[in-house]
């Protein structure tokens, strides 16, 4: 008999069901996938609706293992955090793929925040130094909490520095992460300050770079989650040339990310082929970083192999604890 019923599951049912401890391992199950070509993930669609830049973003994937389809649907709309709203909602649809019926609708905003963390997370557990102490953050939203959460689960970190236009903000966003993840957080009062940093992620919505290339010093790691187009850049070129750049889909991130477009300028450049994936990095084939003196990028767009993955151990572990609300179709 045909499903006639599906799960839906709050932010809370998500929340209460995932955490970033269980995120980063799921991190390394997608990009495996996605490296090994058993995911399906058309490259997004990136539709404009407004002059502001607010946009619409589909994201349809399909996994062979285990037999499972999503899409996520996300609004970003940049007047919100004036309204005391939410920069990006999002909604997340699970179907088996045997039968195209739906098994689960959920909330996407927690989904996509983890999902990106603990990919930034994964990332710095394979390539950042092991004596990484210093963390520095460009950013106060969402994403940038949730990038702190990631490295504090993979390095011991003992100073965060907090990057931001806006001096309230930003130490009040500071006081929040100190007590928050009992980790000393300051806010940044000079640009000098990033050479201090071992791990850098950078989590803003820039259409220029952040930092200057002055200010990375020899062996640091770079995460740079926040631009997802053309026309944001948030690392300055100077680095990019010359890091070691790890991306998440070199399909995704050459099309969508703008901050890649200086390697294509290099001398001897042919074409991202020669770029390694992190579901590349990890299989253990080649050496993690060059050397402890390399600076190491890694550049993510996102990618929706990340949200099935996650997506389809929430359904799991709801249909075992029966969380959320079974509805008719």
């Amino acid at each position: 008999m045909a499903k006639k019923t599906f799960r839906y599951l709050s932010r809370d049912d998500v929340k209460k069901t995932l955490d970033m401890a269980t995120a980063i391992p799921l991190m390394k199950e997608a990009f495996r996938q996605l490296s090994q070509g058993t995911a399906k993930v058309p490259v997004r669609i990136n539709m404009p609706i407004s002059e502001e830049k607010d946009c619409a973003l589909v994201m349809p994937v399909y996994l062979s293992e285990p037999k499972k389809m999503g899409i996520k649907f996300v609004s970003i709309n940049y007047g919100n955090p004036a309204q005391n709203l939410p920069l990006i909602h999002a909604m997340l649809m699970l179907f088996d793929s045997d039968t195209g019926a739906p098994l689960a609708l959920m909330d996407g905003e927690h989904i996509t925040a983890l999902r990106t963390g603990a990919a930034s997370g994964l990332a710095t557990s394979l390539l950042a130094r092991e004596d990484s102490r210093i963390l520095a953050i460009f950013g106060a939203g969402v994403q940038a909490r949730y990038q702190m959460e990631a490295v504090l689960a993979v390095r011991k970190i003992d100073k965060t520095i907090i990057f931001n236009r806006d001096q309230k903000k930003g130490e009040a966003f500071a006081r929040e992460l100190s007590e928050l993840y009992a980790c000393p957080v300051i806010r940044a009062e000079k640009a000098e300050e990033l050479l201090e940093a071992d791990i850098i992620c950078t989590a803003t919505n820039a259409h220029k770079p952040v930092f200057s290339h002055k200010h990375v010093k020899e062996g640091a790691h770079i995460n740079g989650i926040g631009s997802y187009n053309r026309n944001m850049v948030e690392v300055p070129p100077e680095i990019v040339r010359q890091a070691q750049v790890i991306v998440d889909s070199r399909v995704s991130a050459f099309q969508e990310a703008g901050d890649l477009d200086p390697l294509k300028e290099l001398s001897g450049w042919k074409d991202e082929a020669a770029i390694v994936e992190l579901g590349e990095l990890q299989q253990g084939s080649m050496p993690l970083r060059k050397s402890d003196k390399t600076i190491t990028f890694f550049k993510t767009v996102g990618n929706a192999v990340q949200d099935l993955v996650t997506a389809t151990h929430l359904y799991q572990k709801a249909e075992q604890q029966n969380l959320g609300q079974i509805l008719p179709l």
